[in-house]
């Protein structure tokens, strides 16, 4: 997916470090997502969860907390009070670019942030709110230090270790981190809330998903996770949340109604990386793109494979049409199409010097043991009657307009 690096500043002086993950297509709304305690906006969660809710249309950024990654600031200071601050000054940044209502998702301690966060925010700039694995219990994750912090307390500062990474404390950041009554904040908030938790979680238990849910008012929705651990590093696990979050979230945030929906034929709309392309029809949309090896982002085929498909869809709509009619045992076809963009070269009928003359080579494979020779051969040539190869190998104008 294109990504953008961003800086967000903060009241505090500093710049917090995101990546804004695009879709190649044109943009349905945008989410804002938050990592887990410690982490960065680089752990394998976040980016598959972010660049999976943009293949859906969300733009969704992810930043680093302060003082960890890229951003600036003093982890050891910061504590889940400053985790909220640096989530409201993303959720400005969000709107202030996209406008509309914007999901919130966090993941781990992450998801108790943004809970905390969505008030601060405003609920009429939230379309819903989606934790993954979140702590109930906020100061649960002071269990995971290790480290003296009754010292900490009594002096004022000191050094621990959280998650095999060691970390300097003060005696702030463990006031910060203590002072939150999670499920009461929950309650307030009167939002869309899904919740996703795995029962075998060892880390944050499942008894956390079901306080939350217990505290939140409805709509709210839980999904289990079942077999993820905690921090999501199986891809798998994330982009099954991914999708869940992405579905859920358009009952709450609708497509743009200014999108072009033609009444006939299609539109093409420029979208975000080199290639990206979003197509409407009447009642469908997709991207086109182009592979890697050409610098496209590969998140969906390209022109000429829409064209091979033209070819080979209404060739098998064809056929099956026909032996419908006929009462034919026809089974189904396979139609492979390649594009032979430099077929001038083995064209011995190019009389036009210089012409480039391209080919559609179609491989066709019937399906059926009980047709015969002669319903096989009829099928074939029923083939060459369907209409996008009549348009094909005809007399194809293209008029152009400016609108």
């Amino acid at each position: 997916m294109p990504t953008e690096h961003i800086t967000i500043p903060t009241a505090r002086g500093y710049e917090l470090a995101g990546a804004l993950e695009l879709p190649t297509g044109l943009v349905r709304g945008a989410a804002l997502f938050a990592h887990c305690f410690t982490c960065t906006k680089q752990s394998k969660a976040a980016v598959a969860v972010t660049r999976a809710l943009a293949r859906h249309g969300i733009a969704t950024l992810r930043f680093d907390f302060t003082g960890l990654g890229g951003s600036g600031g003093d982890f050891g200071r910061a504590g889940f009070a400053s985790d909220v601050e640096d989530l409201v000054a993303s959720a400005h940044h969000l709107g202030e670019r996209f406008g509309g209502k914007i999901l919130l998702v966090g993941h781990s301690l992450g998801g108790a942030a943004v809970l905390a966060a969505a008030g601060m925010i405003g609920r009429d700039r939230i379309a819903g709110i989606a934790t993954i694995a979140a702590p109930a219990d906020v100061p649960h994750v002071l269990g995971n230090i290790k480290g003296d912090l009754a010292a900490i307390e009594r002096d004022g500062q000191g050094e621990v270790t959280i998650g095999g990474r060691a970390f300097h404390l003060s005696r702030e950041f463990l006031a910060k981190t203590r002072d939150i009554d999670l499920p009461s904040e929950v309650g307030k908030l009167k939002l869309p809330i899904l919740i996703a938790h795995s029962p075998t979680d060892q880390i944050v238990g499942i008894e956390n998903a079901s306080a939350l849910y217990e505290a939140a008012k409805h709509p709210k929705s839980f999904i289990s996770l079942a077999d993820a651990d905690h921090l999501l590093t199986r891809p798998d696990d994330a982009q099954f949340i991914a999708d869940i979050i992405a579905a859920w979230g358009e009952r709450y945030m609708p497509m743009k109604d200014d999108w072009p929906l033609p009444e006939e034929g299609i539109v093409a709309c420029t979208g975000h990386g080199k290639f990206g392309t979003e197509v409407h029809t009447g009642s469908h949309r997709f991207v086109v793109d182009e592979p890697r090896s050409h610098g496209g982002d590969d998140t969906g085929p390209t022109p000429y494979d829409l064209l091979g498909a033209a070819l080979g869809t209404c060739t098998a709509m064809t056929m099956k049409l026909y032996a419908d009619r006929k009462g034919i045992p026809f089974e189904g076809a396979r139609v492979a199409v390649t594009h032979e963009r430099d077929h001038a070269k083995d064209c011995d009928h190019c009389e036009e010097e210089g012409m480039q003359v391209q080919a559609l080579n179609r491989v066709i494979t019937l399906l059926g043991d009980e047709l015969t020779e002669d319903q096989r051969s009829k099928l074939i040539e029923i083939a060459d009657k369907c209409p996008v190869h009549g348009t094909l190998e005809g007399h194809l104008h293209i008029h152009t307009e400016v609108g």
